[in-house]
């Protein structure tokens, strides 16, 4: 071995051959590439991508003058508007992490969060004033105001200093925005759902936010100026990074305030939509909507879709309607997704049920994530490539978060070994492709056999009475815990539990299949996953009710 490196002889980093990555070179190089050709789309208004470059140079530039520099946090809480798709650049620009805020929060949460950020600025849409003005009123020393005041939304109570449009006037179009000097410097703020107690502040920094909006390209195939639907909320991971990679391939922004069937295929089949991103429950609103409410798609759509595992009939009713679904899974902790069931040639040939069975599989890593592997959630060795041994899921690389803000004891805990630990149980099949079966904390262990929730659900979904389903344990004082699944049946249906129960005995095995069944509709957060603490919750209830369980 050489002594010497030649390699770091003379050839440091410079101002020619380095620079920090970071989101923000994409808009500046598409409004200078494409200029004239449409960036956002909302309602009656369009913009092309110059007009949406100076406004969000005018924007950084505001919040410049305000004070707004580097590690200042600015709250913005709005839906799917332009305003906030604008935020995601017009912050950082100014040198301030954006904190998006979830827009189903109550008012003591939303406080929580705006205290724990220690937000300077908080820009919100007048639909939300009245839980906004309730937060506001909780909080000591409350952010600067500025109103969203959308003519296409709700209306509400004015709360700011001043509206957006007067506060982007105040701006400087000639405004210097800095570029990041450090790639490590944080970009946003995403908080995780408290369901145990508070929620917990995820840091994303410029590199992971440039890599995995990459990541996106190239796992979706993204071609040059893609229209792009907005059903995810961009609150959630920062739309899972789409709206630096829709903006990098210099594509078209459709903005959508409130989420319906009708809203969807209006807006599909009259912008030409190619791309959309969505939970589950978005796929089940397409495939069940009635006939009234339904556009022809001839280009056909590619969608994206995260979350729990979505339900194989799912899968192939989307298939069947034009909507070519490539499942993707992640976390808030790692920018939204980072894996893919990236598809193989030869599953062409399989029936569309089996296709539809591999489709739900959670996948192989991003190009952009570094490690991915099932192990021992305490030793964190890894187990077998066999498809039967579940552990932890672990991940590694540029796309996980930097930690937890003014949390250590969790950021430490989260990283154990090296790793992060994602709290999903699954296994790793043979050919490499993992498959999540539960969260740790919502496996079912009855009579010392682990139940996965999401297997169960699987075979739910394919009763045709079935709208949605999710599975719980329920104490019991012989099994330990039994399965309890409670389900919304399709409108009209009168299916009873004793039909439900008959059909999952023909469908798996004995010991998986539900003990108790309940009917109505099921608690979901705005992103639309199942919020099952709150089933647990019902399910512990029912069991002290009938089995005398404390």
């Amino acid at each position: 071995m050489s002594e010497r490196n030649i390699f770091e002889m003379d050839l440091d980093k410079n101002q020619a051959n380095w620079e920090a990555l970071s989101p923000l070179s994409f808009i500046r190089r598409t409004a200078s590439v494409y200029p004239t050709r449409t960036a956002v789309v909302h309602g009656d208004l369009r913009r092309n991508w110059l007009q949406t470059y100076e406004r969000c140079v005018l924007l950084a530039s505001a919040l410049h003058k305000r004070g707004i520099s580097v590690g200042d946090t600015v709250a913005v809480m709005a839906p799917n508007v332009p305003e906030l798709l604008e935020a995601h650049f017009g912050v950082p620009m100014s040198g301030g992490v954006l904190n998006a805020l979830n827009i189903r929060l109550d008012a003591e949460s939303i406080a929580f969060i705006l205290e724990h950020s220690e937000a300077k600025i908080l820009i919100t849409d007048t639909e939300f004033s009245p839980v906004i003005s309730k937060a506001l009123d909780k909080m000591a020393n409350p952010p600067l105001v500025i109103d969203i005041n959308d003519p296409r939304g709700k209306g509400g109570q004015l709360l700011g200093q001043c509206d957006y449009e007067a506060f982007l006037a105040q701006g400087d179009a000639n405004y210097d925005w800095p570029k990041p000097a450090d790639e490590w410097q944080a970009i946003s703020l995403n908080y995780t759902s408290g369901t145990t107690g508070n929620p917990k502040g995820v840091v994303y920094h410029h590199r992971g936010a440039y890599l995995n909006a990459i990541g996106n390209v190239l796992t979706q195939a993204l071609p040059h100026h893609p229209v792009y639907l907005w059903t995810l909320p961009m609150f959630h991971c920062n739309g899972w990074c789409f709206p630096w990679t829709i903006t990098a391939m210099a594509g078209t922004h459709i903005c959508l305030r409130q989420v319906s069937a009708k809203a969807m295929y209006d807006a599909i089949a009259d912008h030409n939509v190619t791309h959309m991103c969505g939970a589950p429950i978005v796929m089940g609103m397409l495939v069940n909507a009635p006939e009234s409410d339904r556009r022809p798609i001839p280009q056909g759509v590619q969608m994206m879709t995260a979350g729990a595992a979505p339900p194989a009939a799912i899968i192939e009713k989307m298939q069947a309607a034009g909507f070519q679904v490539t499942h993707v899974y992640g976390l808030t902790e790692v920018y939204g997704p980072v894996t893919v069931c990236a598809w193989q040639q030869e599953w062409d040939e399989l029936p569309a049920t089996e296709q539809a069975v591999l489709k739900a599989r959670q996948g192989v890593p991003y190009v952009t994530l570094e490690g991915l592997m099932v192990g021992d959630p305490q030793t964190v060795e890894p187990y077998p490539a066999d498809g039967k041994r579940m552990g932890e899921i672990f991940m590694r690389g540029n796309t996980v978060m930097r930690g937890y803000l003014k949390n250590p004891r969790a950021t430490r805990d989260a990283f154990a070994g090296g790793w992060f630990h994602t709290g999903d149980l699954g296994v790793m099949h043979p050919n490499g492709y993992i498959e999540v079966k539960d969260r740790l904390k919502d496996i079912i262990i009855s009579g010392g056999e682990n139940i996965s929730t999401i297997e169960v659900e699987s075979v739910l979904y394919r009763h045709p009475s079935i709208l949605e389903a999710g599975v719980v344990a329920k104490p019991d004082v012989k099994w330990g815990e039994t399965v309890c699944a409670f389900v919304t049946l399709k409108e009209g249906d009168l299916t009873t539990a004793e039909d439900i129960i008959a059909f999952c005995r023909e469908n798996m095995a004995h010991y998986k299949v539900p003990r108790t069944v309940v009917f109505g509709p099921l608690p979901k957060t705005s992103t639309g996953k199942l919020q099952k603490f709150k089933l647990r919750e019902s399910a512990k209830s029912l069991a002290t009710e009938v089995d005398g369980i404390k």
